[in-house]
């Protein structure tokens, strides 16, 4: 679970800001948002973005998904761009270095990694974890003119040459971790890290991003996918009873695969077409369940392509969001109220909250309606996301605010500007 993440000169963050998914002291629906990781350490399932546009609200998951790319991305050559973009609304800080800092827990231990990165270079890269009170050095990297040097920690029992060949693969513009899933070896402490980095840290998921086709693909690899995202689409009131998933395979000719060659698809499917021969789609029917006047039930299937945008929408969420509470898994969502009604979203953030054990959201919206269902979020869930006068981000926590419990609606609060984080429309 994520505990923090630090970003400085990145996107809109000119200076430090910190998302922290540290729980207060209030007990306040406690078994549902808080999960005590640690002695003592108490993390929430959920942080709730707000902020008018162009406010750094989306920037702000931007830096989770530029991380989790930059983890794994392996440079074609040491000439490649780093895909790092400083705050350029300003004189100095467009040639300063990008900096990050997430602390997180692989279970019961936790990890801190840093990063310093300009647009050509890594200067600096470090992982800790803590056996004990104590953290302990997993790996520090240093750039040494254009060479990048990595120091191992004592603890690790890592050989001379591993460590040569990691350096070695380890080009100045990758993160370590592309360079240690080059090599043929296993580090449990770096392993541990690199594993919850891959499987545990999702892609972020945009207003038009479509999840259809994955939604289609959980069901058809296992049924009991099936039947929770049936049973969320029927709690959601769409009239639907029943999915019908099967795999279409046709035949193609050798034309069909000399036209395909020239679209640069990629080599190991096209020497899959080659093999097979055959291509494969998913074709999903929705059975809808319609009362007659008589009173008698009628069942009509529709395909998906009929479907409306908020039916699909669903459906695709649905299927990411099982998959993030059964990896107990981070993932983040720009505007997850598009296309959605205000209740199916209440009900969306609900059951994420009730199903998942150790799972994490963090989302950004335009929704103000949630902020006065206290029986649902938590104060310190919300953050705002406001620009400055000199078009950077600032980022704090509802928590921060004093006197919270005599306001008596908090959507009224941030409507007429108490916690900041709207637009200044004259």
């Amino acid at each position: 679970m994520i505990q923090e993440l630090k970003i400085k000169n990145f996107l809109s963050f000119k200076d430090e800001v910190t998302i922290s998914f540290e729980a207060t002291k209030d007990k306040k629906l406690e078994q549902y948002h808080v999960v005590e990781v640690a002695k003592g350490i108490r993390l929430l399932k959920l942080g709730i973005v707000y902020g008018a546009n162009a406010s750094g609200k989306t920037n702000l998951l931007n830096a989770f998904e530029f991380l989790r790319d930059f983890w794994f991305n392996v440079a074609d050559s040491k000439e490649d761009e780093t895909d790092v973009i400083p705050f350029l609304l300003d004189t100095e800080t467009p040639s300063q270095l990008s900096s990050f800092k997430l602390s997180f827990y692989v279970g019961s231990t936790k990890y801190v990694y840093a990063l310093e990165i300009t647009e050509q270079y890594v200067l600096f890269e470090k992982l800790e974890y803590y056996p004990g009170v104590q953290p302990a050095i997993v790996f520090e990297r240093k750039l040494n003119g254009t060479v990048s040097e990595i120091v191992f920690g004592s603890k690790l029992k890592i050989s001379s040459l591993a460590q040569e060949e990691i350096t070695i693969k380890c080009l100045p513009n990758m993160s370590v971790f592309a360079a240690y899933n080059q090599v043929n070896l296993q580090v449990p402490e770096l392993e541990a890290a690199s594993s919850w980095m891959y499987n545990q840290f999702m892609p972020t998921i945009e207003p038009g991003t479509s999840l259809v086709n994955y939604s289609q693909q959980l069901i058809a690899d296992d049924i009991t996918a099936k039947d929770k995202i049936l049973a969320f689409l029927k709690k959601a009131d769409l009239n639907i009873s029943n999915i019908e998933t099967k795999v279409i395979t046709k035949k193609i000719s050798d034309n069909f695969i000399n036209e395909v060659k020239a679209l640069n698809i990629p080599k190991q499917e096209l020497e899959r077409l080659q093999k097979e021969k055959s291509i494969s789609h998913i074709e999903t029917k929705f059975q809808h369940e319609v009362k007659n006047l008589d009173g008698t039930v009628s069942l009509f299937p529709l395909s998906i392509n009929l479907q409306s945008d908020g039916t699909k929408r669903v459906f695709g969420l649905s299927g990411a969001l099982l998959s993030t509470i059964k990896q107990n898994a981070f993932l983040a969502i720009d505007e997850i109220e598009s296309k959605l009604h205000p209740d199916l979203l209440s009900y969306l953030l609900e059951h994420f909250l009730r199903e998942s054990k150790q799972a994490q959201l963090l989302v950004s919206t335009h929704y103000d309606g949630l902020l006065d269902e206290d029986d649902l979020l938590r104060n310190d869930n919300v953050w705002f996301a406001e620009k400055k006068k000199d078009a950077s981000t600032s980022l704090y926590s509802m928590a921060e605010f004093k006197a919270l419990n005599r306001i008596a609606s908090k959507q009224k609060a941030y409507r007429v500007g108490k916690f900041g984080a709207i637009p200044n429309i004259n």
